[in-house]
């Protein structure tokens, strides 16, 4: 249990501090998010990217997140007793859609080598893309075919992830000779923008209890939800990782990744298409409670499993 104590002193402090500053001001979150989002979290992903190292895990952990989370959506909307337990497009959606590039990061980052730095981005990549560009029909109860732009969707989810001009940066200070020391320029601005990005996820958790009593009212109806984000989800891609005999770090790396809590993403969508607002923002406010201590739990998890793989192999 000694990895859990670094991570908690790390988790914790920022995310409370964050949810006091956004309880005094519920708008504040918003003003802090939008550069950082834009101008801090590409410059921190390069930095995670040139000190972890660039390879071919990063396309294969966006296509096996892309993957795992579409065949998820499909399996909750389409099972009778999954469609039962999660009620609607927003639940189905917000159980394998995780907070990974404010959450997940931060916690690769502390329980894993370098190396599951560009894995863990890379799943980053893959799940946003496919939340951006399936979440607004899906909450929305549209359809591809209703305005003929599906493709369009697709390229502006592509795009609005942060972690996409980190990777474009990285790529191209990587084939520069400047690339040793850039990284070592970068990797202090990496971590401070991810505990920066801590901090803005506590603001959003402060502001929505303050402004929205019912999310704290809504636990016993959204733990179906619950379960199925921070303990099924986080093991399917175990199980898909043990199957496809991946290597122990990327199998790390996709199963801590899968245990991050529910996007903000989710609510951005669901109060953007005006459907399901409180529902998104219950999943939002009590995954991340409780993803401080299971996110960690998994993390202790992963490391004996892993050993024990590593051992039969």
């Amino acid at each position: 249990m000694g990895l859990l104590l670094p991570l908690l002193l790390e988790l914790l402090p920022c995310l409370l501090i964050g949810y006091w500053v956004g309880g005094s001001s519920p708008g504040l979150s918003g003003r802090v998010a939008a550069p950082l989002v834009r101008y801090g979290i590409p410059v921190s992903v390069m930095g995670l990217l040139l000190k972890g190292g660039l390879s071919s895990d990063v396309l294969l952990a966006a296509v096996i997140a892309a993957l795992t989370i579409g065949i998820t959506v499909l399996l909750s909307s389409s099972i009778p007793y999954a469609r039962r337990c999660l009620a609607g497009p927003c639940e189905q959606l917000g159980v394998c859609v995780g907070n990974t590039a404010y959450f997940g990061v931060p916690v690769a980052l502390a329980l894993l080598p370098p190396e599951a730095l560009s894995i863990s981005i890379g799943y980053d990549l893959g799940a946003t893309l496919l939340a951006w560009s399936i979440g607004p029909l899906l909450i929305s109860g549209g359809g591809a075919s209703d305005d003929g732009r599906w493709l369009s969707r697709v390229w502006a989810g592509l795009c609005s992830s942060p972690a996409l001009p980190g990777l474009i940066g990285a790529l191209l200070i990587q084939a520069t000779p400047w690339s040793d020391p850039i990284t070592q320029i970068l990797w202090w601005p990496s971590k401070l923008v991810i505990l920066m990005a801590l901090a803005v996820v506590g603001m959003r958790l402060g502001s929505l209890a303050r402004g929205n009593r019912s999310v704290t009212g809504r636990l016993g109806s959204l733990l179906p939800a619950l379960i199925s984000k921070l303990v099924l989800f986080p093991l399917l891609l175990l199980l898909i990782g043990l199957l496809l005999r991946l290597n122990p770090l990327m199998v790390q790396a996709l199963t801590l990744q899968g245990s991050a809590p529910t996007a903000i993403s989710i609510l951005l969508i669901a109060e953007a298409v005006n459907r399901d607002q409180e529902i998104a923002a219950g999943l939002v406010f009590w995954s991340t409670i409780f993803a401080v201590l299971t996110s960690p739990l998994w993390g202790y998890l992963l490391k004996d499993l892993v050993a024990i793989q590593h051992n039969c192999n």
